[in-house]
């Protein structure tokens, strides 16, 4: 099998080095691009970094982007001029950044997840079922905790099981979101879907839905403890959208859920 020319923007974050690694022991790719946001004169794994333009991206078959909203756009009109592929990780988007991704999938193949692991995919898939199943009655909360350099808030796990709460109610998610807390030691059930996120340490990832009515309480939750767990997910998902037409795709997708 010919190897996939692979680009990962945002090489010096934390995700960035973890692909790094994950793609240089991975058969399947060649790391051909490492780019950022900023100059810096260093090479990685023998590549010299670039800034995101359309020479640095011209070689590769698909563009692995774990960065921050901004960039990511910068990528997607590159990627849009060459004709690249580009499985997207970056979270915190706005939800006109969110259409505009939209727009760029339907004349490109994108990929995106806010999270690449197959058993967060599962959760928001079992959170679905949790939510359709139970009765209005049953009020539901987010919670969350990252590691303490994480900036954004809910994480991109926490709202994509948002959405898994109201997809299964068959309601708009925007319209569902509650408070959001930063930092609680406890936050309240609403109305409306309540988040709380916890920043310390060097933890990578932990993420439960609760379900309650007052007189039971539903759990469901998962715990990341290797950081792998993403970027052997996000380059599973570059060699699956290699062969896909433009449009926007999901890990859902990928593992074929119902």
């Amino acid at each position: 099998m010919k190897k996939i020319n692979l680009a990962i923007s945002g090489c010096f974050g934390r995700m960035g080095q973890q692909l790094i690694k994950s793609s240089i022991s991975n058969k399947n790719f060649r790391l051909v691009t490492l780019t950022e946001n900023k100059p810096i004169k260093k090479k990685i794994a023998g590549i010299n970094l670039s800034l995101n333009t359309e020479l640095a991206l011209k070689k590769a078959d698909v563009i692995v982007d774990f960065t921050v909203p901004k960039s990511t756009l910068e990528i997607l009109k590159i990627a849009l001029k060459l004709k690249k592929k580009v499985v997207i990780g970056t979270t915190g988007f706005t939800k006109k950044e969110e259409d505009l991704i939209k727009n760029f999938s339907k004349k490109i193949p994108i990929l995106k997840a806010g999270n690449m692991s197959l058993g967060v995919n599962l959760l928001i898939y079992l959170t679905e079922i949790a939510s359709k199943s139970l009765n209005e009655e049953y009020l539901s909360k987010v919670f969350e905790v990252h590691h303490k350099h994480k900036k954004d808030y809910p994480s991109g796990t926490a709202l994509m099981l948002g959405k898994g709460i109201a997809k299964g109610k068959n309601k708009n998610f925007y319209n569902l979101i509650g408070k959001k807390f930063l930092n609680k030691k406890s936050f309240p059930y609403g109305k409306k879907i309540n988040f709380n996120s916890i920043r310390k340490g060097e933890i990578i990832g932990e993420h439960e839905i609760t379900f309650s009515s007052g007189k039971e309480i539903i759990k469901l939750n998962h715990e990341a403890f290797d950081r792998s767990l993403y970027s052997d997910g996000a380059l599973t998902g570059a060699k699956w959208l290699i062969n896909k037409k433009p449009g926007l795709y999901s890990m859902r997708d990928l593992l074929n859920f119902e």
